[in-house]
Order: C-alpha cells, then structure tokens, then sequence
C-alpha cells in the first residue's frame, strides 16, 4: 500500500508540475505580454550598458 501511495504522489507531483509549465507558457505567449516581453528582450541587444554602482573610478 506504501508503494501506491508514493506512486500517486509522484504522479500528481508530474500532473502538477506539466500543469504550471502550460501556464506559464500560455502566460508568455499571451498577446497582452507580448510587447513587453519583446522590449525585455530587445534590452540583451543594446550597445549602452549602464554605468557601474560604486568602485574606483578610472
């Protein structure tokens, strides 16, 4: 009985987990999310970087 039990945990933990990844996939190729994810990524590939927090200055 032990052995059925671990296994439907391990199942429900599999349903679960597939479960947030459809979301959050859902949630990012969501139409409303798309501009703002597409301004986030378009940040990787911009030459300014910003100024370094404290330190020495050359």
């Amino acid at each position: 009985m032990h052995d059925m039990d671990l296994n439907a945990l391990r199942a429900a933990v599999t349903v679960c987990s597939l479960l947030v990844f459809v979301g959050i996939v859902a949630w990012v190729y969501a139409r409303r999310n798309r501009e703002r994810f597409e301004d986030l990524g378009a940040l990787v590939l911009m030459d300014e970087a910003p100024a370094p927090q404290g330190g020495r200055h050359e």
